[in-house]
């Protein structure tokens, strides 16, 4: 049997085909680990030169100071404002609603004001406040003078436990824009305006935390005057 010579562009090919495989390609590294590689490269001879910026032959060395000094500022910059966002303790220690009179509606008014006119950190605030003192004017909560927006979604979700989600979600959404220098946004605003909606038609537990209204006697009563109250 005879077999035809094959050429060197040939086997050439036949050969990158064969390695292209995926076979041969389990161990080969992604491109994030290669990237990392590289980086951690750099880096290490970044230092490598700093650590002697007046050696002889080295006149990158000091560049090479002050590109470190410039990444550790950068990385302690972040930290700060992310941290800044989840840890603030003026979010948990300011009341929501302050010490005016006001309806729910008013809130809604002033939110849906905000809004028309792109101020959507006011807009989210003033939306909080409306779900806040919405479930005081339903007994869904007992009104409480310097409640926190934490404490609201800690009670609010106790009350309504099958959106206590949302309202922590809602509140971190708040306390991102007003503690966290976080701008507002026309999203944030909409799921705040959902939330409200939904707390509206939502079925609450019956008040009890205070020792108001016992267990089931606000439904009992609702009922005994002609219908369920919610």
């Amino acid at each position: 049997m005879r077999f035809d010579p094959v050429g060197r562009d040939e086997a050439r090919e036949m050969a990158r085909r064969e390695l292209d495989k995926q076979i041969y390609q389990r161990d080969k590294p992604s491109w994030l680990e290669r990237a990392w590689d590289r980086f951690t490269e750099w880096l290490g001879d970044l230092f490598q030169r700093a650590a002697a910026p007046n050696a002889e032959g080295n006149g990158s060395g000091w560049l090479s100071v002050a590109v470190i000094i410039l990444i550790l500022a950068a990385v302690i910059a972040l930290v700060a404002w992310l941290m800044w966002g989840r840890r603030n303790p003026r979010s948990r220690g300011d009341a929501l609603l302050e010490d005016e009179p006001s309806t729910a509606l008013d809130h809604r008014d002033a939110a849906d004001a905000h809004a028309a006119a792109g101020r959507w950190a006011e807009a989210i605030r003033e939306r909080l406040r409306a779900i806040a003192r919405d479930l005081e004017e339903r007994a869904v909560l007992s009104p409480r003078p310097g409640r926190t927006a934490d404490e609201l979604a800690a009670e609010a979700g106790a009350a309504v436990p099958q959106l206590a989600d949302e309202l922590r979600g809602g509140v971190r959404i708040f306390d991102d824009v007003w503690y966290g220098d976080r701008p507002g946004t026309s999203d944030g605003y909409a799921r705040l305006t959902d939330l409200d909606e939904r707390l509206r038609e939502a079925r609450p537990k019956p008040l009890e935390a205070d020792g108001l209204v016992p267990a089931g006697a606000a439904e009992d009563a609702a009922e005994g005057e002609g219908g369920p109250r919610w």
